[in-house]
């Protein structure tokens, strides 16, 4: 988001956090994506209520008037405070609407002691739609009825993750809001790490690492960065030996595969 929209975000979220502690949260997070959805499909509407020419009181009243008795006085109340205020763009505004959807999820999980299950499920079905060219095609087909998607969801993932991981899965494979599957997965499990100021490290490593080597990398990470590093291991038999690790934009890269590059690059130096 842009300088604008950063600060209104601020200001939005410091509403949704007064209102979400006494919420369902599970409920909260399931209408708060469906208000971003309407805003996606209904694009005359997020006009006028991005509208930064239309006071922010009148926008707020005609979300009640659309909204009130339909969903939770909670979610009623951050819609209000989103139109509110201006966006850089009439996009953040659904934008910021999904994202506090996923805070508010996140902190359910966080609520049951689940939040650890929630990343890394986020994570490995990742992994498994990049494996998976039938499910991948399946769950990105724009042509194919949202309905359908959810069932098949719910078929391969009910009882086998936490109900905070198949609702987010199900929000970014039926709503991609331009993003690719994997892409919203990484950016969903970035916001749900967010929910405890963690960082996510993806490590790529020829072989499975043992618990006590997770620990120790672990610890190294967090002590390195001055913040909680939380793993996703992938084990990737073209890295020879070592390991390489992601966060954000850097990388640190200790394969045998990468020092070979490292080298090649400096002789073409």
């Amino acid at each position: 988001m842009r300088g604008l929209s950063r600060s209104s975000f601020a200001q939005v979220e410091e509403r949704f956090n007064a209102v979400a502690g006494s919420a369902d949260l599970g409920t909260l997070s399931d209408e708060l994506f469906a208000i971003a959805d309407l805003l996606d499909r209904e694009h005359g509407l997020r006009r006028a209520l991005s509208d930064p020419a239309r006071p922010g009181e009148q926008k707020a009243r005609t979300v009640r008037a659309l909204l009130g008795g339909k969903v939770s006085e909670a979610a009623v109340a951050t819609a209000e405070a989103a139109v509110s205020v201006p966006w850089s763009r009439g996009g953040d505004l659904a934008d910021v609407l999904e994202r506090l959807g996923v805070v508010a999820a996140a902190a359910e999980a966080e609520s049951q002691s689940r939040i650890d299950d929630v990343e890394d499920e986020l994570f490995r079905f990742g992994r498994i739609v990049a494996a998976n060219a039938g499910l991948r095609r399946a769950l990105a087909d724009a042509g194919a009825p949202e309905s359908g998607k959810r069932e098949l969801l719910r078929d391969l993932l009910d009882g086998k993750v936490a109900p905070t991981s198949l609702r987010l899965i199900t929000q970014v494979a039926v709503h991609p809001r331009g993003r690719s599957l994997e892409s919203g997965l990484e950016e969903v499990g970035q916001l749900v790490a967010q929910q405890r100021q963690r960082l996510v490290a993806v490590v790529r490593s020829a072989v499975e690492l043992t618990e006590e080597q997770k620990q120790r990398l672990s610890a190294w990470l967090s002590a390195s960065y001055d913040r909680d590093v939380h793993l996703n291991v992938e084990v990737d038999k073209r890295v020879l030996g070592g390991f390489s690790v992601r966060i954000g934009d850097e990388i640190i890269d200790t394969t045998i595969v990468g020092r070979i590059e490292e080298v090649r690059r400096r002789l073409a130096g």
